[in-house]
């Protein structure tokens, strides 16, 4: 099968970072080590449902691994070469007996490969339902990798067929388009944190960027009854027109420390270094960036005892002054991929709340699919992706129907 395949190069993964840094708008597919390529395919562990892909997204984490910008740390939990690929939407070529799954049913994934698609007993967190930090992502029936698309055996979406563990399969709602059902991945992966970080009413919001997952960020604030303010900073037009439609309250356009203070009903404070503070502020900020000045100004845009989010993906972050974390006491965590989380008094999965969400109606999602590529045209998916500004791209999907 025709499939976009990553493998092992040090050389290359060095080159892409170099020129990345260049060029950041740029994709330097002559360098990179992802390639179209035949693959053969098979299912990687017996057992597991076979799915024709219609749809594929174009990750922020597959991004970050073409600019060799992915942290050294996480090296070991990946394993090559792969298929890329795990926001996928797709058609059950064939259903494991008593899986409760159908031949021909439209199906989305939920790509974390943790215990129970190991083989494996159930470790702490998989036990109590956080399967998303899973203690065994290196162990078991699979290689090494925390989510299908990141592993050599359990292949991803950016081909004409994957395969999946049962548990892992979620049926389409009728109502969905595949174009709709695509975004329930960037969508979870934002709705977990929110779940977990929900803002108690009549506090303010910050969502720090206006990409696909701060658009996410927004709208799963409104979707999830959120009636306190939210702030939003966008770097482009289209996407502050977009975060506004979403719900945000007040849309900010790479904002200044004096204007975020303002915004937020709070106080600017002069320093005579260090470009100024922030007294008061936002309740939670959603940092849908994280990159050093995100989080440096995140920081200081929270009051006291304030609770910092970071959904983007961040590897080392140079030159952030921490000092407001322990002066006004500020809680401070991150969020990877999704699970369950309680919602209402109960412990609901975050992946089939999102599908709920978006067959519901009152989900807005216009702009949020921005193109679609035909997996021949790889090297123009990937630059539109790269080049947001240029190209108005929000979220990119390759089309293998």
């Amino acid at each position: 099968m025709k499939a976009l395949l990553y493998r092992r190069s040090i050389p290359r993964y060095l080159l892409s970072a170099f020129f990345s840094k260049l060029q950041r708008r740029r994709f330097h597919h002559l360098v990179t080590p992802l390639s179209l390529a035949e693959v053969p395919f098979a299912p990687a562990r017996p057992g597991w449902a076979t799915v024709r892909v219609s749809l594929c997204g174009i990750c922020g984490s597959d991004l970050n691994l073409l600019k060799g910008a992915e942290s050294m740390l996480l090296e070991p939990y990946a394993s090559l070469p792969m298929v890329l690929g795990h926001e996928i939407v797709g058609v059950l070529e064939d259903a494991p007996e008593g899986s409760g799954l159908k031949a021909g049913q439209r199906v989305v994934i939920e790509p974390v490969l943790d215990c129970a698609v190991r083989e494996l007993p159930p470790c702490r967190f998989c036990a109590r339902g956080d399967y998303n930090l899973c203690e065994n992502f290196l162990d078991g029936a699979l290689p090494p990798g925390s989510t299908l698309g990141f592993n050599a055996a359990a292949s991803g979406g950016m081909a004409e067929r994957t395969a999946a563990h049962p548990s892992k399969i979620l049926p389409v709602p009728d109502c969905l388009s595949d174009e709709e059902a695509v975004l329930v991945d960037s969508m979870a992966s934002v709705a977990q944190p929110v779940l977990e970080n929900f803002p108690e009413p009549g506090d303010t919001a910050l969502v720090w960027g206006a990409g696909v997952l701060g658009q996410h960020a927004v709208r799963c604030l409104r979707a999830l009854g959120f009636e306190g303010r939210i702030v939003a900073v966008a770097r482009h037009a289209f996407q502050a027109e977009l975060a506004r439609e979403g719900g945000a309250d007040t849309v900010l356009r790479s904002a200044s420390r004096q204007e975020l203070a303002k915004a937020l009903g709070a106080r600017f404070v002069p320093t005579t270094m260090g470009g100024g503070n922030i007294e008061g502020g936002a309740d939670v900020i959603f940092d849908c960036v994280a990159s050093p000045r995100t989080v440096q100004d995140g920081l200081l845009a929270l009051r006291a005892r304030g609770r910092y989010v970071m959904v983007g993906t961040a590897g080392a972050l140079s030159g952030v002054d921490v000092s407001s974390l322990w002066f006004r006491q500020l809680k401070v965590t991150g969020t990877m991929a999704y699970a369950t989380a309680l919602w209402n008094g109960e412990r609901v999965r975050t992946y089939q709340l999102c599908l709920d969400l978006l067959a519901s109606g009152g989900y807005p999602t216009r702009g949020l699919l921005t193109g679609l590529f035909k997996l021949e045209d790889w090297k123009q998916a990937f630059q539109s992706s790269f080049d947001k500004k240029g190209s108005g791209s929000m979220k990119a999907a390759f089309d293998l129907r």
